[in-house]
């Protein structure tokens, strides 16, 4: 019997703590940790990741282009009539007839190929795979950049809908206390039946308000677990890191920034040296190709190249070829070669311009940000005077309950635009630090 019961109380013990253990709240994640996972699970940055990889197989595929290639070859051929099996005739002293005759023929030949000159062409080729490979290298730090801000975004969105949420609570508050005041007035006849229903109005509109903000932060946890990779409906929370730091820099330092550190323009670059590599690849064919070869050959009857009757040599072989006539057809894709040139460097330029005004955007948006920050903290301090100052009347009959309803909702919108203001600086701030190229 003892022994049932301590078992029992040992199930008992172990579940109960496995509930209590499920009912705990997650972890609050910080935005280090969030950009960790992020950038650990991001399946784009896999890809990019992987297109590093392939780049480097197509640099040393081009490497190989720089050595000897070895071929081989075997095949029999059958002849309608005798035909000599070597490379010379064998005849019967006898009767002088050739010997040395079948009408099956087994060969072999292997060659080695070793490029002399090539008129720059295979060095070039390398060198615009060994660009390609710095290329991949910048989109990998493209999209990292670009996976930080996302999760910035996210981070911050969570950390502005909780704060809407708060300031959505405290209004139902606030609200739910007016009307009970309302109605201790009413029940002793000092306000009319009016001034409760416009109390259990505003108190109705503040409820379907918290409501959205329930909503809003659930969608905002949402997105962020999406960026994470994580099951969409897994319970998030996060450190409250909302707050003002100044922007330390100019505009001009900002520029100055962006133009050093952004991968996309060192990408253009890379680009450019990769469109002029195409056109030393093209002018290769105004120049011939030297070559230097060594063959060996083996002929037999026999399968195994060892019957009665056989052949073999070798030989050693330099060839040099050149194109006497195309139409002008390697002048027009030198042409061409150049023209893409001019469009990358354009294209450079374009972004370059493009990068300043997003620096310019940013920068401004952040002053905007910063201005209305001020502006609604100050607007707080206002609001809340004016609250209690309505509530002080409304207890002595000098102000109207519609004086203190709308004190409330003021207070409320204050705080929602402060909220809306520091988060807005935030992200933008964000935004600006992604737009000079830095992955913090």
């Amino acid at each position: 019997m003892a022994r049932r019961w301590l078992i029992g109380m040992f199930l008992l013990t172990f579940f109960s703590s496995e509930w209590v253990f499920a009912q705990q709240p997650p972890k609050p994640l910080t935005l280090e940790e969030c950009i960790q996972m992020a950038l650990e699970r991001n399946l784009k940055l896999h890809s990019a990741l992987e297109g590093v990889k392939g780049s480097e197989f197509r640099r040393r595929a081009a490497l190989t282009d720089f050595f000897a290639k070895w071929t081989g070859q075997f095949g029999v051929t059958h002849y309608n009539q005798p035909t000599t099996v070597g490379y010379s005739s064998v005849y019967n002293p006898i009767t002088g007839k050739v010997m040395n005759t079948d009408r099956d023929l087994f060969a072999l030949s292997t060659t080695i190929t070793q490029p002399l000159f090539a008129g720059g062409s295979i060095l070039s080729n390398y060198r615009l795979e060994k660009l390609g490979v710095d290329l991949s290298k910048m989109d990998v730090e493209t999209i990292k950049r670009d996976i930080v801000l996302q999760v910035r975004e996210g981070y911050f969105t969570i950390l502005k809908a909780e704060k809407f949420l708060e300031v959505a609570r405290q209004t139902v508050k606030q609200f739910s206390a007016q009307l009970e005041v309302t109605k201790a007035f009413f029940e002793v006849g000092i306000v009319p039946k009016n001034d409760v229903l416009q109390a259990e109005v505003r108190l109705a509109n503040a409820k379907q308000g918290l409501v959205k903000a329930e909503n809003d932060l659930l969608l905002a946890k949402a997105y962020l677990n999406s960026i994470l990779r994580r099951e969409i409906d897994t319970p998030l929370e996060v450190v409250d890191i909302l707050e003002y730091r100044p922007f330390p820099l100019s505009f001009e330092e900002s520029v100055k920034e962006a133009l050093e550190k952004r991968p996309e323009i060192k990408n253009a670059q890379l680009r450019i040296e990769q469109a002029k590599e195409g056109v030393k690849i093209a002018k290769s064919g105004f120049y011939p190709t030297i070559t230097l070869s060594g063959n060996y050959s083996r002929v037999s009857e026999e399968p195994g190249l060892m019957g009665d009757w056989k052949g073999e040599r070798w030989t050693i072989q330099t060839l040099a070829t050149f194109t006497l006539g195309d139409w002008g057809k390697t002048a027009y894709k030198v042409g061409e070669s150049k023209v893409k040139v001019t469009q990358a460097e354009d294209s450079k330029t374009q972004l370059i311009e493009g990068i300043i005004l997003e620096v310019k955007n940013y920068y401004q948006n952040l002053l905007v940000a910063e201005r209305n920050l001020s502006v609604a903290e100050k607007a707080i301090e206002q609001a809340e005077e004016n609250l209690r100052m309505n509530e002080e009347r409304y207890k002595y009959q000098v102000a109207t309950a519609t004086d203190v309803l709308d004190a409330v909702t003021l207070l409320a919108q204050a705080r929602v635009n402060y909220y809306s203001a520091l988060s807005d600086f935030n992200i933008v701030k964000a935004r600006l630090e992604r737009a000079m190229g830095r992955m913090e």
